[in-house]
């Protein structure tokens, strides 16, 4: 039965990942995705998470303040869930010559990559996620599209073992006034 597994898994994974997008798919889309001018000064997002059975699990706000000097950018996020827990994330950003992306955060392994083409940037990178007592490193597939100039709309796949174990839909306005969380 163990070996059955193994070999399903090793037949379906090829299949669930040859489905996924690619940012050549994004090619001469419009409005352009530019990641510091549209992730500059305050921005509010809502989201919500998903477990792997598409059940909503968390919704959240988010409050961001970004700030850019040249090619190096800080996004400062703080979270604030449904169930009262208040998180902070600090992304420290460096833009490439050719325009790469890549970033750090206290929560994320290494560093995170990512490119725009078109309407699309597409973000990846293993984010360390407390659940309980445990902590899981998880893969995430990040996809923000350019809706306008003043909002993005965000699709994250969190993965582990190649297996999709939670999906993020997040939403960012900097719609003046900017509305805050809570």
């Amino acid at each position: 039965m163990k070996l059955f597994k193994y070999l399903l898994l090793f037949f379906i994974i090829p299949f669930v990942l040859s489905c996924s997008s690619s940012l050549d798919d994004y090619e001469n889309t419009k409005p352009e995705f530019d990641l510091p001018t549209y992730f500059d000064g305050e921005i509010t997002a809502w989201g919500i998470v998903q477990d792997y059975s598409n059940k909503l699990t968390r919704r959240f706000c988010v409050d961001i303040i970004a700030t850019w000097q040249g090619s190096e950018g800080q996004l400062h996020e703080t979270f604030f869930y449904n169930d009262g827990e208040k998180q902070i994330r600090i992304w420290n950003l460096n833009i490439a010559d050719d325009g790469s992306v890549t970033g750090t955060a206290a929560d994320v392994i290494g560093k995170a990559s990512g490119s725009s083409l078109g309407t699309a940037f597409n973000w990846q990178y293993t984010l360390r996620v407390p659940v309980d007592d445990t902590e899981y490193n998880l893969f995430v597939d990040d996809w923000m599209y350019m809706m306008d100039t003043n909002r993005v709309m965000n699709r994250s796949y969190m993965k582990k073992l190649g297996i999709t174990v939670a999906e993020i839909s997040i939403f960012f306005d900097k719609t003046e006034p900017v509305r805050k969380c809570g």
